[in-house]
């Protein structure tokens, strides 16, 4: 899946929603971490702030932990 610039919606919540969609098909297993806002920012193309809001919104959302010094991770089901 892709970000669209264009569409009107923020790309902090378009990323969010796209990791939400792979939490829910299993891509991203519950207790696994999932990637780093650094290698989110690479990934889709976006600033490193960007990916960490997304990642705030997830937490925001009860899909994600954080560990500090360890990561991120998926909420365990």
């Amino acid at each position: 899946m892709s970000l669209d610039p264009q569409s009107g919606r923020p790309l902090y919540m378009q990323l969010a929603d796209v990791i939400a969609a792979k939490i829910e098909t299993g891509e991203f297993a519950p207790d696994r971490m999932i990637p780093t806002p650094g290698r989110l920012s690479e990934e889709y193309g976006i600033a490193v702030l960007t990916a960490r809001r997304a990642m705030r919104e997830l937490r925001e959302r009860g899909l994600i932990f954080t560990v500090p010094g360890k990561g991120s991770y998926v909420t365990p089901a």
